[in-house]
């Protein structure tokens, strides 16, 4: 999608902090952290949100929280939250599937 700001900092068109990279997808510090770490990871293909996860695209979306244990235990994470908004209404701000890595403080329940 040609607009996508997911899309240009997959494809290296917009710089990001990079902690992880494959072929499927990529991890990046958040450029507004709400806690200590605080990292994303979005796939290179454009899916809008979890709304449009099907069993097509589910592995992806496998590799994604395999990618997310992996990162997370790299920058020395025991416990951490991972969150997606889904739509507008839930505080979704870009159209693009994507997965918010929170750790490092304590999580309060329920969030926001």
């Amino acid at each position: 999608m040609s607009d996508c700001l997911f899309c240009k900092i997959a494809e290296g068109l917009i710089p990001s902090d990079r902690v992880y990279e494959d072929q499927v997808c990529v991890a990046f510090r958040d450029i507004d952290p709400q806690a200590p770490t605080h990292f994303l990871v979005i796939p290179k293909v454009h899916i809008d949100s979890c709304a449009q996860v099907t069993a097509d695209n589910a592995a992806l979306v496998g590799h994604m929280f395999t990618v997310i244990a992996k990162v997370a235990k790299q920058l020395g994470l025991d416990s951490y939250r991972v969150v997606s908004n889904c739509g507008e209404q839930a505080g979704q701000s870009v159209p693009h599937l994507h997965f918010h890595v929170l750790g490092g403080r304590d999580m309060t329940w329920p969030p926001g």
